[in-house]
């Protein structure tokens, strides 16, 4: 079946139920935030069951090392990013966006693609970051991100009337419709993309000096992406084995940076881009080597975005429910 708008056709059986379901939640979206059992069924109504990850289903696991930088102190005590800590061991995942595990790498809902990134910090404990191919967020709050899967989900049939709920909610959600209608082509590898986390961090250095920011992940290879022409002819599971292919010739980095908030930018909405002109501080580079195989280890790592350390704090609400929809996730894929 082909996919339509990010979601392959709904069952039939459910189609109706979710169409009213959706029409009154855009109608009155509760403000209150959704659980992480109702976060995860959303991303089902979306993209079905089908015992893998909610979302960014289909990726690959990568290990590596991250070097910090002698300025990222100044920013904050964080343990990983001090110069004395040394070479710190990394694992990262790149994926590639929806629910479904078997999706062309090169189909264009395969966008915006995924990295997600673990810290192994000196003393044995963890660190995540979750981000993505795009610089913005098609939601403001995890409560109109629900009601936007729901209505992808109640859009794909084909007798579905016209306006479809997803054509009603994007009506009223500009930033999300230009997030559906603007993502940039399918790159060359994983490595030749750049990842942004969306989400707002606040960063507290030793003398109790705050600032909050956005991190940007910027490849050291040159940003490639597909032709139209590459694309017709691209495996479907090309991603990996392209980057399994280059990691044999020799590691893969990635300049990993700080995007700084002004007092003008808003550090509670993550689908709204701060400037390109704000301050940009390096924190470290980040340097994969090799590809982790194994189903299991795919089943059980779980990246979780509000796991911060000393020295960083969550700085907007979206992360309260993302942190519970994770183990959801987790448990429903075992």
């Amino acid at each position: 079946m082909k996919v339509s708008q990010f979601a392959y056709a709904c069952r039939s059986a459910f189609l109706a139920v979710l169409i009213g379901n959706v029409q009154i939640a855009i109608a009155s979206a509760q403000e209150t935030q959704p659980s992480g059992r109702e976060m995860v069924d959303a991303l089902h109504a979306a993209f079905g069951e089908h015992h893998a990850r909610a979302v960014h289903a289909k990726g690959t696991i990568v290990s590596g090392s991250f070097l910090p930088v002698t300025g990222a102190s100044k920013f904050t005590i964080a343990p990983h990013f001090q110069k004395s800590a040394g070479q710190l061991t990394v694992i990262g995942r790149f994926s590639n966006f929806t629910g479904f595990p078997d999706i062309a790498d090169c189909d264009p809902n395969a966008n915006p693609k995924g990295f997600a990134l673990r810290f192994i910090l000196p003393d044995g404990t963890a660190t995540d970051i979750v981000s993505h191919s795009f610089n913005g967020f098609p939601a403001s709050t995890a409560t109109e991100f629900a009601v936007l899967l729901r209505a992808l989900g109640a859009s794909g049939g084909k007798n579905t009337a016209r306006p479809t709920p997803l054509d009603q909610f994007l009506e009223s959600h500009p930033v999300a419709k230009y997030f559906l209608t603007h993502q940039k082509p399918t790159p060359v590898s994983w490595a030749t993309s750049p990842y942004f986390g969306v989400n707002t961090f606040k960063f507290t250095n030793a003398a109790g000096e705050s600032h909050f920011v956005r991190y940007q992940f910027l490849p050291l290879a040159e940003e490639q992406y597909l032709t139209a022409e590459q694309m017709k002819a691209a495996d479907r599971d090309y991603l990996s084995q392209e980057l399994t292919q280059r990691l044999k010739k020799g590691p893969i980095k990635f300049r990993m940076v700080a995007q700084v908030a002004a007092a003008a930018d808003d550090i509670r909405d993550p689908s709204i881009a701060w400037p390109a002109t704000r301050e940009i501080v390096e924190l470290g580079t980040i340097t994969f080597s090799a590809v982790v195989l194994g189903e299991q280890a795919s089943k059980n790592l779980q990246f979780q975005p509000g796991a911060v350390t000393v020295g960083i704090e969550t700085a907007d609400g979206m992360l309260d429910s993302r942190k519970t929809a994770y183990p959801v996730s987790v448990s429903e894929r075992q």
